[in-house]
């Protein structure tokens, strides 16, 4: 767990990717959540800022 800690402060591509594919996956959930109105409001744009996010770390060093 620490080294995926230190890969983040590092900038690194591998932690940064999951934390953005995790982004993208709270999304989505959000999306196809029949309960809460606020979060299907928020999810294009959870599930927007997660895609935006790994295209831009997809260019962090490995």
């Amino acid at each position: 767990m620490t080294r995926f800690f230190k890969d983040l402060y590092h900038m690194r591509r591998g932690a940064w990717e999951m934390v953005a594919s995790i982004i993208i996956a709270v999304g989505v959930v959000m999306l196809m959540q029949p309960y809460l109105f606020w979060a299907y409001t928020w999810s294009f744009l959870v599930t927007l800022v997660g895609t935006v996010m790994f295209i831009i770390v997809s260019h962090f060093p490995k």
